[in-house]
């Protein structure tokens, strides 16, 4: 029984892994093969973030912490895409307004002069590009 008992006080102490072992875990987690996190259950490495560290000094692609690091779920994105989308059809009716004032004070169709504008710099620019090169 005492035995038992050492074994479950028995501290686990740091281990050093080798070079070619440590490629070998980051080049199977590039190719996709294994999760970092399954790695480290399958070869028994102890610390949390040893083998992001590994993939992060020896990998060829990018491990900094990134947005999907930080696992950010599906619906959690779409919340944000709403609010983005809300916050950008407030400040569109905003400019709506403020247009609107800006005509009825100024007695002026900002729009109408806008897309007229817009309209001739697009058949210029056709125009520019439908002509014959002379060589």
């Amino acid at each position: 029984m005492k035995e038992q008992e050492v074994k479950a006080y028995q501290r686990k102490t740091q281990k050093d892994y080798s070079l070619s072992f440590k490629l070998e875990i980051v080049d199977a987690v590039e190719k996709g093969e294994l999760t970092y996190k399954q790695a480290q259950l399958r070869y028994g490495i102890q610390g949390k973030s040893t083998v992001l560290v590994w993939l992060r000094k020896h990998g060829r692609l990018d491990w900094k912490e990134s947005e999907a690091m930080k696992r950010d779920t599906p619906n959690k994105k779409i919340r944000e895409l709403e609010k983005k989308l809300k916050r950008l059809e407030q400040e569109k009716e905003v400019l709506n307004r403020a247009i609107d004032i800006a005509d009825s004070r100024l007695n002026t169709d900002i729009r109408k002069k806008y897309l007229s504008l817009l309209s001739e710099a697009t058949e210029q620019a056709r125009s520019e590009t439908d002509e014959p090169l002379d060589l």
